[in-house]
């Protein structure tokens, strides 16, 4: 149901900086978030991974991690350096859907990789105003670069366990 722009300013605003990462694909991944609202000044960092994972997986995970960390319907500016995140929930989710999550490959229809992380954003974005904003990754931006940091540090935990 479309808000009118009076309830959609009354709404908390927070910005959502996300990066996953993964050491090996697959392999040990990473992700992590930076969680801020600009109203406050208040910013606060989370990262975790899995043993065994991908790269777009975390990128995934860390999307969906810092929106779970919402405890309100927010307006949520989504900043990612990941395409595969950024153009699937604005442009691809929505054929996906209709199609019962499957995809054209071909002449066939075959699964949505990731389905299940899909579905479980797709129930977050609902609950939220958002839009993503797509940057250019590795290339100075301060938060994506320490979400990236977050990332690593935690795929290389996870690594480091694994060769024990």
């Amino acid at each position: 149901m479309p808000q009118d722009s009076a309830q959609l300013d009354s709404l908390p605003f927070v910005q959502l900086f996300t990066d996953g990462a993964c050491r090996g694909n697959p392999g040990p991944g990473g992700w992590g978030v930076i969680l801020r609202h600009p109203s406050t000044g208040t910013e606060k960092e989370f990262s975790g991974g899995e043993a065994e994972t991908t790269n777009n997986q975390m990128e995934l995970q860390a999307v969906i991690s810092g929106l779970e960390l919402l405890k309100k319907r927010s307006r949520v500016e989504i900043i990612t350096d990941s395409v595969y995140v950024a153009k699937g929930s604005k442009e691809w989710m929505p054929n996906w859907k209709k199609n019962n999550w499957r995809r054209r490959e071909g002449k066939s229809w075959k699964p949505v990789k990731n389905e299940e992380l899909w579905r479980q954003l797709d129930e977050l974005l609902q609950q939220h105003e958002v839009r993503f904003t797509q940057i250019k990754g590795h290339s100075g931006h301060p938060e994506n670069e320490r979400c990236d940091e977050l990332a690593v540090e935690y795929a290389l935990k996870l690594q480091n366990q694994t060769d024990l």
